[in-house]
């Protein structure tokens, strides 16, 4: 599958090993992951291994729609990386940079074709944003 790529990206005032914690517990995965005060996370799953389930689920917080967030882990390299392989084949790497003060986060994923790039893109940075408030408290 060759799908457009996309990238976002942030810098988290935390160390990399907090932020590595964060992105990979699911008790956390519920406090971060979503786009907007709006929606939320009610369960999240992550077997962190390569061949191990991912799982996020997400809705509104009003109960009008909700979607499953599955895929399987093909890479984990602590504290540097981790690429997730989802249903339909698409793929999703994320970076993690100590960048002395801070940690630099970058996640490369393949679009997919019913939004446009530009809705994709942004909610996946507003997803990684909300990600490094939670992180920096």
């Amino acid at each position: 599958m060759t799908n457009q790529q996309i990238t976002v990206a942030t810098t988290i005032a935390a160390p990399v090993e907090r932020v590595w914690e964060a992105y990979t517990t699911p008790a956390e995965i519920t406090q971060w992951n979503f786009a907007s005060d709006d929606w939320c996370c009610p369960s999240a799953e992550a077997d962190l291994r390569v061949g191990g389930a991912y799982k996020a689920r997400m809705e509104a917080k009003d109960g009008s729609f909700g979607f499953d967030f599955d895929a399987v882990y093909e890479e984990v390299e602590p504290y540097k990386a981790i690429t997730l392989a989802m249903n339909d084949g698409r793929k999703a790497r994320t970076t993690f940079e100590d960048a002395g003060e801070g940690t630099n986060v970058a996640i490369t994923f393949d679009a997919e074709t019913q939004n446009s790039i530009e809705m994709q893109r942004d909610g996946w940075q507003a997803i990684l944003n909300n990600f490094g408030s939670y992180v920096q408290g």
